[in-house]
């Protein structure tokens, strides 16, 4: 079973303004992604990190929506030194603080997979050195669907 941690702006993306054809692409991703996760085809992980921007949103309506989200996850990452400690140095390699906390968290949770609608985090994964699989929605919705097709046959 993949273990898969979400970027808060993948949570995020369904409320952006659709009319932009690389959200509406992104967010058609994230259903089907959020769709494997409840038939139980991948492992969500939550965390203390998602707790904390969530809390951040301003509107009501769509922090608590997001808050729902957290009730999929088989896993919920709490707050640790060595997730600290690790972040510290993603920070010293370019990566802002919040998204190297992500990171740690979904290294921690032993995710798979790292969901996430930034570009630029996506264009500095490999420079981490992790065991991580830095995706947006989309290349990951398209690599499943290729990995059904093939398991399929």
């Amino acid at each position: 079973m993949r273990k898969i941690y979400l970027d808060m702006n993948i949570y995020n993306r369904p409320f952006d303004d659709q009319s932009q054809i690389r959200i509406k692409l992104e967010t058609t991703a994230i259903f089907a992604v959020f769709q494997m996760v409840k038939s139980g085809d991948l492992f969500l992980v939550w965390s203390f990190v998602l707790d904390y921007e969530n809390s951040l949103n301003p509107y009501d309506d769509i922090r608590m929506e997001i808050e729902m989200s957290a009730y999929l996850a088989s896993e919920n990452v709490m707050a640790s030194e060595d997730i600290r400690k690790m972040a510290k140095e993603y920070e010293h390699k370019g990566i802002k603080p919040r998204d190297a906390l992500h990171i740690a968290c979904a290294l921690k949770a032993g995710a798979e997979y790292f969901l996430t609608c930034d570009d630029k985090i996506v264009k500095k994964a490999k420079m981490l050195g992790v065991n991580l699989k830095i995706i947006n929605p989309i290349d990951f919705a398209r690599k499943m669907e290729v990995n059904q097709y093939a398991t399929d046959e």
